[in-house]
């Protein structure tokens, strides 16, 4: 009967999370900022970014300048909803 091998180097490996999906966060949700969305991401959604952290806000185009309510938290990016255009 065979036995599976204990090697270590043949168990399956544990994923490691980058160290930015611990980093604090430079926004929190329901912070309200003046954000300018400095490109377009692959979904079509506006981009912005505080302190290098990205924040996606969904109906807006380059250049756009907006006030916006951050609705979202993840690891590497933010959510942030239009509160009003400037």
């Amino acid at each position: 009967m065979d036995e599976a091998p204990s090697s270590p180097s043949e168990t399956p490996q544990q994923r490691r999370l980058p160290r930015s999906y611990f980093k604090p966060k430079p926004v929190k949700v329901g912070d309200e900022l003046e954000l300018e969305i400095s490109e377009i991401s692959r979904r079509g959604d506006g981009l912005a970014r505080v302190q290098g952290y990205v924040v996606f806000v969904p109906n807006t185009k380059q250049g756009d300048k907006v006030k916006v309510r951050i609705s979202q938290i993840r690891p590497s990016f933010a959510v942030g909803e239009v509160i009003r255009p400037q």
